[in-house]
């Protein structure tokens, strides 16, 4: 498999629903807590993020999940969540761990979330920026 677009050797990326209170939240939880720099983000809406997808061979529309892509893998759901925190410093980091609880379990909780997520948390009506913790965290302009 050919190297994910727009990702340099070391990083990866982490896509999620630009128009989705609940996961913008979580990017700037990710960055609150200062996330490794080899982490960068797109919004599933952008030409970087449909890429990424297309890369990944996911559907470009429609999506209702995290990706987490890494050298030439990629993870949805509750096991990009798990992966990414493990980029986190202590304690975050400790829920790494999560990742190998069988995917039935973890990703039913996920999916109940996801299916409501704009219900229970809101949407907002265009990608909104989210202030970077470096230059160039994003892969899309904000």
């Amino acid at each position: 498999m050919s190297s994910p677009p727009y990702l340099q050797t070391g990083e990866s990326a982490v896509l999620y629903d630009g128009v989705c209170k609940l996961c913008n939240g979580w990017v700037r939880f990710l960055l609150r807590h200062r996330l490794a720099r080899q982490v960068r983000f797109a919004a599933v809406q952008s030409e970087q993020g449909k890429a990424l997808l297309r890369w990944a061979g996911l559907p470009e529309e429609n999506v209702s999940t995290i990706v987490y892509i890494a050298g030439d893998q990629h993870w949805l759901r509750a096991q990009a969540v798990f992966r990414v925190m493990r980029h986190l410093p202590a304690p975050w980091r400790g829920l790494g761990v999560l990742r190998h609880f069988p995917d039935a379990i973890s990703n039913f909780a996920y999916d109940r979330i996801a299916l409501n997520r704009y219900k229970l948390f809101g949407r907002y009506d265009s990608q909104q920026a989210i202030t970077p913790d470096y230059p160039e965290r994003f892969l899309h302009p904000l």
